[in-house]
């Protein structure tokens, strides 16, 4: 392995800058007194000034005033009705694994679909030897794809090893192995705005590279239509799957997966940057993965700075190289 190289900051144009993810909630006129507030409106569980790094795969980011946890479909409703009554700002996550929170931390409202979120049914029917299967949006991938296994159901195999859950997952219609969650989904139920469940089948989805249009709405449940086969080897072909991707990707270190989208028509985002020779390339704790270029990888010490300022050093370098502008796969609150 090659000595990391050590990136100075002082040398760097735009630290300053201030990255905003745009499907944040903003604050509008909120009331001055919403965190007492909104425990009085809302009866399901919060935690307050939990630090960021605590949730988010990367293992970086400050405090959020407050991470709510709704544990069913109505609190989620009346959480988000409460929000909106209060003017706070808010952002839904699933398990952090595509997320850079900034050190500042977030002044507003986490809402976490978490493990209270997580049922998976199959409902009844079938379709020429395919079966829908109903998942809510808190469910991990992992979870998924091993209940999958052990029903005998094929088509979520490459998800094998994807971190996050599956409503972050259809939300950047994640994919490995050329792959994605669009293929093997029926249809998706979101939370409008307007506190509507709003149901769409997959013909009326638009999906894109990493990218679902959702119109400001929460994804709250995803059906998917998968096809029956034999067990043991989904089995295989998952677990296959899964030596493949850790021989592939770095382990034991935080991490978002692909940090960059791959550009369309062009090489691979890892290949563009491996060979504009940034492997181990650090900025403070934050490093270019010397196993995968496209993993940012935290060495244990990084801050969230350390990260924007990489993926700029890293976003420059390619551009001076190639003429080509990476776009981060990851979301930036």
């Amino acid at each position: 392995m090659l000595p990391a190289r050590v990136y100075n900051l002082q040398d760097h144009p735009d630290r300053g800058e201030v990255l905003k993810f745009r499907g944040q909630r903003p604050m509008d006129k909120g009331v001055d007194n919403w965190p007492e507030q909104l425990r009085n409106l809302w009866s399901g569980e919060i935690e307050w000034n939990s630090p960021m790094a605590r949730w988010c795969t990367l293992q970086v980011g400050g405090p959020a005033k407050a991470i709510a946890t709704p544990a069913s479909r109505a609190e989620l409703q009346s959480l988000v009705a409460v929000l909106a009554k209060l003017g706070v700002c808010w952002r839904v996550i699933g398990r952090g694994s595509n997320l850079l929170v900034s050190d500042t931390g977030y002044d507003g409202v986490i809402v976490m679909l978490g493990r209270k979120f997580a049922a998976i049914e199959q409902l009844a029917g079938k379709e020429a030897e395919k079966t829908l299967v109903q998942v809510e949006a808190g469910c991990s991938l992992m979870k998924l794809v091993n209940w999958c296994v052990a029903q005998g159901l094929q088509g979520l195999e490459f998800a094998a090893g994807i971190p996050g859950s599956v409503g972050g997952a259809v939300v950047m219609n994640a994919g490995a192995w050329g792959k994605e969650m669009s293929e093997s989904l029926a249809s998706v139920t979101f939370l409008s705005g307007a506190g509507e469940f709003v149901e769409r089948k997959k013909g009326d989805l638009a999906f894109s590279y990493r990218h679902l249009e959702t119109e400001s709405m929460i994804v709250v449940v995803a059906e998917f239509l998968l096809q029956a086969g034999d067990r043991q080897a989904i089995e295989r072909k998952g677990a296959q799957l899964m030596r493949d991707r850790k021989k592939k990707q770095p382990q034991g270190q935080g991490n978002a997966g692909s940090f960059f989208k791959n550009p369309a028509g062009l090489p691979a985002a890892g290949k563009l940057i491996q060979d504009a020779g940034l492997k181990g390339i650090r900025v403070g704790g934050a490093e270019v993965s010397e196993v995968h270029a496209n993993f940012l990888v935290n060495i244990g010490s990084a801050t969230a700075q350390d990260f924007l300022d990489l993926m700029r050093l890293v976003q420059e370098k390619v551009f001076e190289r190639f003429g080509v502008r990476l776009e981060p796969e990851v979301h930036i609150l």
